[in-house]
């Protein structure tokens, strides 16, 4: 499994810098290899096409040890394979903005389905986009983190 989508790779949602430093063996199990897979699919392929641009992923899956070392909620959506931290190439709180709002207007407009949340975290450093695999209720929310 290299290859989830097009343009995400198992490789670079399961990389972390933080485990690597901390020897930690980041790697998923079976549950969390398939909602990699969904959540690739679902949100950030989809995302990706209508931005026309790549998009960089921060932080993908998580271990538990992992989540714990860069400060995660306990019950993070990264744990389970259903999260991505994403970007912009550019990198700036503009353009991240722009993805931000793109991603609300698709899942408004039913073009990302399934969305759990779309996250503004830090006056747009970056964008926290993940997707609901039935473990809880939550659907649609829009969050700003400042």
């Amino acid at each position: 499994m290299t290859q989830l989508t097009r343009n995400f790779s198992f490789k670079e949602m399961t990389a972390s810098y933080t485990a690597r430093r901390y020897g930690i063996h980041n790697v998923p199990d079976e549950m969390a290899k398939r909602n990699l897979q969904m959540l690739c699919e679902k949100i950030l392929q989809p995302l990706r096409e209508a931005w026309g641009k790549p998009i960089v992923v921060s932080s993908g899956y998580r271990c538990k040890l992992l989540n714990y070392r860069v400060g995660g909620a306990c019950d993070s959506d990264h744990v389970y394979g259903c999260a991505a931290d994403i970007r912009t190439q550019e990198d700036t709180p503009e353009e991240n903005r722009k993805l931000f709002n793109l991603a609300v207007k698709m899942m408004y407009r039913k073009g990302l389905r399934d969305v759990k949340q779309i996250i503004n975290e830090h006056h747009y450093d970056w964008i926290h986009v993940s997707f609901q695999d039935g473990r809880t209720q939550k659907r649609n929310q829009v969050i700003h983190i400042k």
